[in-house]
């Protein structure tokens, strides 16, 4: 039939709308909206900015672990110096008492220097020993001087200056085979030290006097 066409386009245009509707509903319901579009970009710039500081965190926690292994094994290679340093004087003590030992009197081993925080201050340790008279103790007292230029002349400065103090006593020793005396000494301004002098003054005998250069005595051990 002629008209029985018209139903059947009517029917089909129905349902095309229909799904046009449909998906436009489907869209409307799961698209964002301009709202939830600023909140979502609020949401991912926060997160950006968490990782951005994470990383940061943990770029500075790597940082910080480096140093601190930098540190370490720079703590570990001066204790190795260190231990390597008391070996060599535990033999060199060792040989010195042994039978087989060189026999030697009243004499200055080492003598080292270190600056303290004031730049006039400085730190001595002089080494004794003797092994002639085994058994027998020596005592005394011990003193330094400096050989130093001032304005192109040398001239020696002695225990008083160096303690600024007049009459200063020496400090005292005393044993058997070796011992470390310690002690401080105060440097003039402007001076220029080139040699230091240790005067050992036993009990009984005459003075000792050695004398070691100011960059030797300055040097750290094993330096």
């Amino acid at each position: 039939m002629p008209g029985a066409g018209h139903p059947r386009a009517a029917l089909a245009a129905l349902v095309a709308v229909a799904l046009l509707l449909g998906l436009w509903g489907t869209w409307r319901a799961f698209a964002p909206s301009p709202a939830n579009a600023g909140e979502q970009l609020r949401q991912q710039a926060r997160r950006i900015e968490a990782l951005e500081q994470r990383n940061a965190t943990l770029a500075r926690s790597d940082q910080i672990t480096r140093q601190a292994n930098a540190d370490l094994q720079a703590t570990l290679a001066e204790r190795d110096e260190e231990i390597a340093g008391l070996r060599a004087d535990v033999a060199f003590y060792e040989r010195f008492v042994g039978a087989t030992g060189q026999r030697r009197g009243l004499s200055v081993h080492e003598l080292k220097l270190a600056p303290q925080r004031d730049p006039q201050l400085w730190h001595f340790v002089a080494t004794l020993t003797q092994n002639l008279n085994r058994g027998a103790v020596s005592s005394g007292r011990l003193q330094l001087a400096l050989e130093v230029t001032d304005g192109g002349s040398m001239r020696r400065l002695d225990w008083n200056v160096l303690r600024q103090q007049a009459g200063a006593p020496g400090i005292e020793y005393s044993f058997r085979y070796f011992q470390q005396v310690e002690g401080d000494i105060v440097l003039p301004r402007g001076i220029r030290p080139v040699r230091v002098v240790v005067r050992l003054l036993p009990a009984s005998g005459a003075a000792v006097e050695q004398s070691f250069t100011w960059s030797a005595a300055t040097t750290s051990a094993g330096g």
